[in-house]
């Protein structure tokens, strides 16, 4: 696969920084000022992905993994310390208008509506920047409205709105001169279930509509379920795994969940494997994945069963495992580094 084939081709990007450091107090303040120490960060190291033309992503780590300046040098708001990236066929940090003009990123929490004017004004202000033609923007302006259901509150000033409103409102301004190329930053972050629902709606009508290439980060794992098949798992600046959804957890995960209710009430089903939880008659067993087909079928001939689900475990169970057994394996290295240094 060439890059030339891909909407996004990143091949071994990192991004260190170098950052000042010194030791709490005043002498150490005086110190930095006539000599000043620094360490090098590494955000981003070696990473490397393509991404086809449709595909809706989901970027997932936890916080300081590395997922926001990846985006950001996707979008050229940042410059690599090395490696390759391209998008649409152009290098990010040279920040070319005809690049401009096909991508856009929205951050949850962050604004580009001017805050003491209606959205309407600020959505001119975006028409005129990318000379959009007038019959074009008011179709797609008009539609996004409609497909938000934002009505009137396009004509209250931003400052006025509710976050959920401000951020259907962002979306409208962020998609007006319809990118080819999305990267959303937790674009659902402190909104309710119902908004959270009507974002992600909005998004999978944009991509299927303009056939638009979408990277995701979230921590609400309802966004990456509802919207992507595909997810990359990045976690100190390295990539920990890119590959379907559904075989997230089993690679990381060897067990399944059981969930079974009985005719007759609740029984104690430890011996067929660890149980979990118990909960309006419905008791949940988790078992080794292999083991699962012959429990089942114990548990049905042993059992008066009137329900039974076999499930994978719940996808915010398998990350955190990936997280952990990460970390585990990051200050495993450390201590041998550290044993291994001279004294």
């Amino acid at each position: 696969m060439t890059a030339a084939e891909s909407t996004i081709h990143v091949d071994a990007l990192s991004k260190t920084f170098r950052v000042p450091v010194r030791e709490a107090g005043l002498r150490a303040a005086a110190k930095s000022l006539v000599h000043r120490e620094h360490k090098d960060v590494r955000a981003v190291e070696a990473v490397s992905f393509e991404i086809q033309a449709g595909e809706v992503v989901g970027f997932l780590g936890p916080n300081g993994a590395g997922k926001t300046t990846t985006l950001k040098m996707l979008a050229g708001l940042l410059y690599p310390t090395s490696g390759v990236v391209r998008v649409l066929g152009h290098v990010p940090s040279r920040r070319e208008s005809v690049f401009l003009r096909q991508i856009t990123m929205v951050m949850g929490n962050r604004n580009q509506l001017q805050w003491d004017l209606p959205a309407l004004d600020s959505y001119e202000l975006i028409r005129a920047i990318y000379r959009l033609p007038a019959e074009q923007f008011r179709e797609t302006r008009d539609a996004f409205i409609e497909l938000l259901d934002l009505g009137d509150q396009i004509r209250k000033p931003v400052r006025n709105l509710s976050l959920g409103e401000r951020m259907k409102a962002e979306f409208v301004g962020a998609l007006l001169h319809r990118p080819g190329v999305l990267y959303l930053d937790e674009p659902t972050i402190g909104l309710d279930v119902t908004m959270q629902k009507r974002i992600r709606s909005f998004v999978a009508e944009y991509n299927q509509q303009y056939g638009a290439t979408v990277l995701l980060t979230s921590h609400y794992m309802a966004d990456v379920e509802a919207l992507c098949k595909r997810v990359i798992v990045i976690h100190h600046g390295r990539i920990l795994f890119d590959g379907g959804l559904a075989d997230l957890a089993a690679r990381f995960d060897s067990t399944k969940t059981i969930g079974v209710t009985l005719r007759d009430g609740v029984a104690d089903l430890s011996p067929y494997g660890d149980v979990i939880g118990t909960e309006d008659g419905k008791s949940t067993l988790r078992v080794p994945r292999a083991d699962a087909p012959r429990i089942t079928s114990r548990l049905l001939a042993d059992l008066d069963v009137a329900d039974l689900t076999i499930e994978d475990p719940p996808i915010e169970d398998v990350i955190e495992l990936v997280f952990a057994d990460a970390s585990r394996a990051v200050d495993e290295a450390r201590t041998a580094e550290s044993a291994a240094s001279p004294r």
